[in-house]
């Protein structure tokens, strides 16, 4: 007994162990709702693993589906899936937290610890205060959303309209890409909407802010008194615009004579319509045209921008903006004939390049082998290209959600893969590791000989 207690204890003294199960468990939750009869329209059960992939789709925010939110599931599941994304967006950490202040539980310090791994805080203490700021900061973007969203939908669906602007400002601003449109369509997402302004740029503000991240935020609110912007705040923001602008552009490059995409729109459409899949690209997934009909070269600058992401302590996925800089900042300084990565003047700790090293390489290795499964497990049967296989499961890891039609047509051992690779994406390669790692690190003040490896 007294072992099994300890046992316990170890396990739960772990904060990423604790969030990593959080996230299972909320999956567990929300697959046993959804499998109920009257989740569905049908009034049927839903089967196991299609209602295990659109679980995990919500809970990670990722919005990968194998049916059309609306046609298939009854307004419970809807509500179902809206939950987990709400939950999931958030942290079901962050929120319990925010719950306990709420009602002035007294906070321990595994419990501030527990809050700071979720937010992605320095600082255990602070993690308290930038839990309410988030909670605050969420509801009020998606409240803002909905008012904007409403002003479109409401005069079109009537009373319907709001519950569809709502479903879309929380689906936008937790970077799910979760919808109820296809009432026209199944599997629409916004492409009704490609020359609506009112939409589009609403959602693409409100996945701009829920993709910075929360410290980014409490940075910027508290400027007006600290005068000062941090490093992290300010290496995010730049290199944000940085990669839209560029996707704008280059998306607009590559698919400007494409009839099937946006070669027939006008140039403010085509401009329009670039900016927003260069912004859902970086972790949202609501698309406004055929994104099966792209050129070969869009789908790798899109691959491209989904496995960078959005940014640390986020709402969005990726391998975030931040890891991408100092591994491009080592290579750089590597070439310079450093031995230290510096970025604006400022040295990195070596440990966060480690770590970055470690992100990029799990991320590519979780979704090379979720691509060679999808395309040797289906490929052959639905005729699904590498490029295709590549693009999904990219897709998946960095919680993205754009479809180019692989995962309806995949096979229970794809679909298997996608599902633990939008697992993996949503917790975080390294923090997953760490939670099935049970056994401490090597102390740190152990001596290990020397390894004199030549590499380059």
């Amino acid at each position: 007994m007294q072992t099994g207690e300890k046992k316990k204890k170890g396990f739960f003294s772990n904060p990423t162990r604790v969030i990593v199960s959080s996230f299972a468990l909320l999956i567990l939750a929300g697959t046993i709702l959804l499998m109920l009869p009257f989740s569905s329209k049908t009034g049927h059960f839903t089967g196991l693993l299609e209602a295990l992939f659109t679980a995990t789709s919500a809970t990670c925010v990722t919005g990968l589906v194998v049916f059309d939110t609306y046609t298939y599931w009854s307004f419970f599941g809807q509500i179902v899936i809206l939950t987990l994304i709400q939950l999931g967006g958030l942290g079901l950490v962050t929120l319990t937290t925010f719950f306990n202040i709420a009602i002035r539980k007294k906070m321990g310090y595994k419990r501030l610890q527990l809050a700071q791994e979720s937010v992605n805080s320095p600082d255990a203490v602070d993690a308290k205060h930038l839990v309410k700021m988030i909670m605050i900061l969420t509801f009020s973007f998606e409240l803002l959303g909905a008012l904007l969203l409403s002003v479109t939908f409401v005069p079109a669906f009537g009373p319907e309209g709001v519950y569809i602007s709502i479903f879309l400002a929380i689906s936008s601003y937790c970077n799910a890409g979760f919808d109820v449109l296809g009432r026209s369509a199944a599997f629409a997402s916004l492409t009704e909407y490609a020359s609506d302004p009112m939409v589009l740029i609403p959602i693409c503000m409100l996945i701009i802010c829920g993709g910075l991240g929360f410290l980014v935020w409490q940075n910027l609110f508290s400027y007006r008194k600290t005068k000062r912007l941090l490093l992290h705040t300010k290496i995010v923001l730049s290199i944000s615009a940085v990669l839209i602008v560029f996707g704008t552009l280059a998306f607009l490059i590559c698919e400007w004579d494409n009839q099937q995409t946006i070669g027939g729109m006008g140039f403010g459409d085509k401009l329009l319509n670039s900016f927003f899949q260069s912004v859902t690209t970086r972790t949202a997934g609501f698309n406004t045209i055929d994104l099966e009909s792209m050129h070969g070269i869009t789908k790798g600058l899109m691959m491209f921008l989904m496995f960078i992401g959005a940014a640390p302590g986020s709402t969005g996925g990726g391998i975030k903006v931040t890891t991408f800089v100092v591994l491009v900042m080592t290579i750089i300084c590597v070439t310079r004939g450093s031995d230290e990565t510096t970025i604006r003047g400022r040295k990195v700790d070596k440990a966060v390049v480690y770590k970055a090293l470690a992100v990029t390489g799990l991320a590519g290795c979780a979704v090379i082998l979720a691509a060679g499964i999808i395309y040797f497990s289906t490929g052959h049967a639905k005729s699904i290209s590498t490029v295709d296989a590549m693009f999904e499961s990219v897709s998946a890891f960095a919680t993205v959600g754009l479809s180019v039609g692989v995962s309806g047509a995949a096979n229970h051992i794809s679909r298997l893969a996608l599902i633990l690779t939008m697992f993996l994406g949503r917790v975080g390669p390294v923090s997953f590791a760490l939670s099935l790692a049970m056994r401490p690190g090597k102390k740190k003040n152990q001596v290990m000989p020397e390894a004199k490896i030549l590499v380059g």
